[in-house]
């Protein structure tokens, strides 16, 4: 995979902070663009990405778990259905369509989706640079408004800084502990899961306690059920029991591009009343194939009289205690149901407790006050995901992932990738005249 040198002695048009599904939508669309475009009207764009090569969830790649969406929720389906980088295209190069049709599922396995980007990332190879992290972004000014921004990168060669004409930070989401808990030898986050498990002698594991009631909460259970043979599995979640995702017609049109026009234009309550309503389409909910697969665990040990599947239910870990000196560790519950508060002791305590969107606080710094924020200290942002800023910006610092409270629940998910990725995209060639020319970043809805 080639690598481009970073240029420090001229501007780019772009520097994207990431190069996760997001941002490879953008420079999806950026490439396109720059094929069509006439001479002075390429973008110039770079991408920067602190994992040393392209990836996706990597530690959650289980060899059969599906995608909870559809295929062409992909980099460009949605926003240009002839690009090359679609999901179609993909099965087509490896020559795969007719198997992926033949086995009757419009959403693709993991593994198969993850090749698909890195597929992707090949092609897109001269935009960015792995192993190379943001640690800092300054906007610069000119008579009393935003004209650029310099960026700092950290790679094996130093701290470099570049200018930008666009910052576009989409740095994914961070996991979350609960309050007072962090990662240790045997507290985990789902998102470390297959990292960890790896080196963990599972056959001597007697007791896992999995906290969370999410799509990786049910997933983690299920593979730690069948990677340590010996252990109790404890699950601890909030509710009665798993909830299905809602995945039907009318729920799923919460996802479309055309919603967030609506959501973005609706009165803040009226949004937030329907994202919390329809938070049971992706957060905290479980898909019913993987519901059924525990069920029919369980069901099956209660014949054999080996039950090994255990519910906590209504309940909420209080305290964890991690004594390096024994091989447990202690989770402190408070249940609403059976036997009320109490203690578990667990060879491995996972942590499948969500995630939140990067704050652009830790990288604007002392700058961090440039942001305009709503009653609740979020930045607020145009439709087109551009931040407010308290100067006037020619130059725009684009906040991906960050904005559920204005574009709605599909703000961090894969749904809408490829549109978001044209409207940035349409939203840089406006702030030059010159580049308003027709190109193939068009939306496929217009």
């Amino acid at each position: 995979m080639s690598r481009p040198e970073i240029t420090t002695d001229q501007t780019y048009d772009v520097v994207g902070l990431g190069f996760g599904p997001s941002n490879m939508a953008l420079a999806t669309a950026i490439h396109e663009h720059n094929r069509v475009a006439g001479r002075g009207l390429r973008l110039k764009a770079l991408f920067l990405d602190r994992a040393s090569e392209p990836g996706w969830h990597k530690n959650l790649l289980f060899e059969d778990a599906s995608m909870q969406v559809a295929f062409a929720k992909d980099l460009s389906s949605f926003r240009n259905p002839t690009s090359e980088l679609t999901f179609m295209n993909f099965l087509h190069t490896q020559g795969r369509m007719e198997d992926f049709f033949n086995r009757g599922s419009m959403a693709p396995l993991r593994i198969e989706f993850v090749a698909y980007l890195r597929w992707a990332a090949e092609r897109l190879s001269e935009y960015v640079r792995y192993s190379s992290e943001v640690v800092r972004v300054v906007p610069r000014t000119s008579g009393g408004r935003i004209t650029g921004y310099e960026v700092d990168v950290a790679d094996e060669s130093g701290v470099r800084t570049v200018a930008a004409r666009h910052v576009v930070l989409a740095g994914g989401l961070q996991p979350v502990f609960p309050a007072g808990v962090r990662s240790g030898a045997r507290v985990w986050h789902s998102a470390e899961f297959l990292e960890r498990v790896a080196v963990l002698d599972t056959a001597a594991v007697r007791c896992v306690a999995v906290i969370g009631g999410g799509q990786s909460a049910a997933e983690v259970i299920e593979q730690m059920y069948h990677r340590c043979p010996q252990a109790q599995i404890h699950s601890v979640i909030s509710r009665f029991g798993l909830i299905p995702s809602d995945a039907s017609a009318y729920a799923n049109r919460i996802f479309d591009p055309m919603a967030v026009d609506e959501l973005y234009a609706a009165d803040p309550q009226v949004r937030q009343e329907l994202t919390e309503a329809h938070r049971n389409t992706n957060n905290s909910v479980v898909n019913p194939n993987t519901i059924a697969a525990l069920y029919d665990l369980e069901y099956r040990d209660k014949w054999l009289g080996a039950e090994r599947l255990n519910w906590h239910r209504a309940a909420r870990v209080n305290s964890v205690r991690e004594d390096y000196g024994t091989p447990a560790v202690q989770l402190g519950l408070a249940e609403g149901l059976g036997d009320g508060s109490g203690t578990l002791e667990a060879d491995v305590a996972i942590f499948a407790t969500g995630y939140r969107a990067l704050d652009p606080t830790t990288l604007l710094g002392s700058h961090a006050g440039m942001l305009v924020r709503d009653e609740l200290g979020r930045p607020t942002t145009r439709r087109d995901y551009s931040a407010h800023t308290v100067l006037p910006d020619d130059s725009k610092l684009f906040l991906v992932g960050q904005t559920e409270h204005q574009h709605g629940i599909s703000a961090t998910l894969l749904s809408n990738v490829a549109v978001r990725a044209g409207e940035i995209l349409e939203s840089i060639l406006a702030a030059d005249p010159a580049a308003t020319q027709p190109t193939a970043h068009r939306k496929a809805h217009a």
